[in-house]
């Protein structure tokens, strides 16, 4: 494994060797028994990941997709922040350390604190970072802490919040956002990409830039978005490659899937965040490609490039779904 920063690749192999010998149909059926918990009301004084078969099923089911989909919201924070390096990083419902993971392949060596209320998750999520060879993962400190109201957390550079919003009630889910904004030189906020957590990524987004952040990615600006409550939702999309125990677990036969997910990085320092973004995969057809862009103004727009636009057309026709636009660029 890399001694520095983990891939994804790393994480499949620390799987594979952590639940080698893990029975297929017992995974399965906890998968089915957590898919049911994630996709109905989870009480919140009740942690989704009861016991050891239940996090095994989890981190086989889920760790890969969400390690793929914080490394997204991160790359596009170091593309808003080139210079910026987190010293500290707190991962807040962190469980077995997808969202640690993450950061350790997106920055060299920050200290991180994983903070579950999960024992079980925790105990596995050490066993993973052990596996990693990296030594911010394996000098990590995983700590059981209640998840929401009257949680005190200690000053950090940076905190990770990843698919946690949904299992608390609203007042819950805004004091953990206010808690963490008083408390992080940066937030990093991701939930599935539905419209239920895209709704939750805009609570989470106003209630961060109402404590004086200003938002560094996916968004162009830090004003109201401009999508109608009800009318779409802003999300993006990332590849995920599955591993032989990831197929088997989640019944697929592709080796991969695309994992959506919805995300605000908010910051109190200095970024600079994309003149526009695309948010939704680029149509290309005969000579032209269709851009739905949001743009710094606060407008969504739809750009059409053609051939005769010449070295833009090339670079549109490369451009992907999350991407800025024109590429290194101003509109």
């Amino acid at each position: 494994m890399n001694a520095t920063l983990p891939t994804a690749e790393d994480l499949r192999a620390a799987l594979a060797g952590l639940l080698d010998g893990l029975p297929p149909k017992q995974a399965a059926q906890a998968v089915e028994r957590l898919i049911a918990n994630y996709r109905g009301t989870t009480p919140t004084d009740a942690p989704v990941l009861r016991d050891r078969s239940d996090v095994a099923a989890y981190a086989a089911y889920r760790m890969p997709a969400t390690f793929e989909a914080v490394r997204a919201a991160l790359a596009a924070f170091r593309e808003a922040a080139p210079d910026w390096v987190p010293v500290t990083h707190t991962d807040i419902g962190g469980g077995t350390g997808a969202a640690s993971w993450a950061v350790a392949g997106t920055w060299e060596g920050p200290r991180t604190t994983v903070l579950d209320w999960a024992e079980p998750a925790l105990a596995l999520g050490r066993e993973l970072a052990e596996r990693s060879g990296v030594p911010a993962l394996r000098a990590a400190e995983w700590r059981r802490a209640r998840i929401g109201a009257g949680q005190e957390l200690a000053p950090t550079d940076l905190i990770t919040v990843s698919y946690v919003l949904k299992e608390l009630t609203a007042d819950v889910r805004a004091a953990l956002v206010d808690t963490a904004a008083a408390a992080a030189q940066a937030v990093v906020v991701v939930e599935p990409g539905t419209p239920d957590g895209y709704a939750r990524i805009i609570e989470a987004r106003d209630r961060l830039i109402a404590a004086g952040l200003k938002v560094a990615a996916p968004c162009p600006h830090s004003e109201a978005c401009p999508i109608e409550p009800g009318t779409d939702w802003c999300h993006f999309s990332a590849r995920v490659s599955r591993s032989s125990l990831h197929r088997q677990v989640k019944g697929g036969s592709l080796p991969y899937e695309d994992e959506k997910f919805s995300y605000v990085v908010a910051t109190r320092f200095g970024t600079e965040p994309v003149s526009a973004r695309v948010t939704r995969k680029p149509q290309i057809r005969k000579g032209q490609v269709l851009l739905d862009l949001c743009t710094r103004d606060e407008a969504l727009r739809r750009a059409t490039v053609t051939k005769r636009h010449g070295e833009l057309y090339r670079a549109a026709r490369d451009v992907a779904w999350g991407d800025e636009w024109p590429p290194g660029q101003d509109t």
